[in-house]
């Protein structure tokens, strides 16, 4: 089965999109996605593909997330969000364990973002968030990175609590997709409550890494925004 779908995600893949999907996603020699390997697959053709994941197995999707080919890991991350959304308690809570277990392949930002939130996120709504502090102080920017955007769950709940010291403790990190994740997350908190935001960045933004801060603060009134850029 995982054969026969893997073998129409060829069927679909393109050398002229694989070219500009790797200059996109920065493939190059030191870059953050030096090395991974690209067949040129969009994403909406990928989703298309998903309905045909459904008799597919965890297990079977981890083998395929274990993939040198970046296409095949998001489909089956994409597949295993598919299975957690439509999954009980058991199989949602296994998901999420595998999830956890396989952090070293969900190794680019468009591989956390299409997935972190709708699975750890959404796992944590009622559990203890340790797994979130613990990741942010990896060494892996992807494991960092998945803390971050898994809080995107707890924000939609109005929980921000996570989110602000996540933010907080990684105002130092020295990678730029950190600053963007976080400000991300910061923005969307700022949707739902922009008094919180505002405290935060009066209390923060004299140390924001400037890319936070103007993702963080992208929906302000212009007049607000050049304030903070100001100050």
């Amino acid at each position: 089965m995982s054969k026969a779908l893997l073998q129409k995600l060829h069927q679909a893949s393109s050398p002229e999109t694989a070219r500009l999907l790797r200059a996109f996603f920065k493939t190059g020699p030191g870059q953050y996605g030096e090395g991974d390997i690209f067949i040129g697959v969009k994403i909406p053709v990928i989703r298309r593909l998903l309905p045909q994941g459904d008799a597919l197995s965890p297990t079977q999707i981890e083998s395929m997330l274990h993939s040198g080919i970046h296409e095949e890991r998001l489909l089956a991350l994409l597949i295993w969000v598919r299975h957690y959304q439509r999954g009980d308690l058991n199989q949602k809570k296994y998901i999420n364990s595998l999830y956890l277990k396989n952090t070293r392949w969900i190794n680019n930002w468009d591989l956390v973002d299409l997935s972190a939130y709708h699975i750890l996120g959404h796992w944590l709504l009622d559990q203890p968030r340790g797994i979130l502090h613990q990741l942010a102080h990896s060494p892996l920017l992807w494991e960092r990175r998945i803390a971050i955007v898994s809080t995107f769950a707890l924000i939609r709940e109005n929980q921000f609590e996570d989110t602000l010291n996540l933010c907080a403790g990684l105002l130092q990190d020295r990678e730029d997709l950190m600053h963007k994740a976080c400000g991300w997350m910061l923005r969307e908190l700022g949707k739902r409550d922009e008094k919180v935001l505002r405290q935060f960045l009066d209390q923060h933004r004299s140390e924001m890494p400037r890319t936070m801060l103007r993702y963080a603060i992208e929906k302000f009134p212009e007049p607000l925004r050049q304030r903070y850029l100001r100050s």
